[in-house]
C-alpha cells in the first residue's frame, strides 16, 4: 500500500501541473478549474465546495473570492443558511469552464489511446475501491 500512496502523491503532483497548463490559456489554475466544475450544474456553498474535493474550506473561499472578483461566479443568498453565501458560476466562468474542459478531453482522449480502456477502466475500479475503503476508514 506505501508504495501505491506514493504513486498516488506524484500522480497528484503532475495532474495539478497538467490541469495548470491546460487551464492556463483560459487564464486559470486547476485550483481554479476545480471549483468552476463544482459549480457547474448547481450554485453551492464554500463548505459543500470544499467537502465535494476533500479541501479545507478556506482554501476554497480564497478561490471563490478571486473567481467572484474576476465575474467567473457571484455569491447569492442561500435559503438553506442565513450566513453562508452560496457560489453561483456565471457565463463568463461556464465560457471559461468550458475551454479548459475541451482541452481536457483532447488530452484524455489522447493518453487513453495510449494506455487502452481495458487497463484505464481496470486503474479507475482499483482506484474507486481504494476511495471507498479510505472513506469508509
Amino acid at each position: 500500500m506505501g508504495e501505491l500512496v506514493v504513486h498516488v502523491f506524484r500522480l497528484n503532483g503532475l495532474l495539478i501541473a497538467l490541469g495548470d497548463a491546460m487551464a492556463e490559456p483560459s487564464g486559470q489554475t486547476s485550483a481554479r478549474w476545480r471549483v468552476l466544475a463544482a459549480i457547474d450544474e448547481e450554485p453551492l456553498s464554500v463548505a459543500q465546495i470544499a467537502r465535494a474535493w476533500w479541501l479545507t474550506r478556506q482554501s476554497v473561499q480564497r478561490v471563490a473570492d478571486v473567481l467572484v472578483e474576476d465575474g467567473l461566479a457571484a455569491y447569492e443568498d442561500n435559503p438553506n443558511h442565513r450566513r453562508a453565501k452560496l457560489v453561483r458560476i456565471t457565463p463568463r466562468g461556464l465560457s471559461a469552464l468550458r475551454e479548459i474542459r475541451l482541452r481536457q478531453r483532447t488530452w484524455a482522449e489522447a493518453l487513453g489511446e495510449e494506455i487502452g480502456a481495458s487497463e484505464l477502466r481496470e486503474a479507475n475500479a482499483t482506484l474507486a475501491r481504494v476511495l471507498e475503503a479510505l472513506t469508509d476508514a
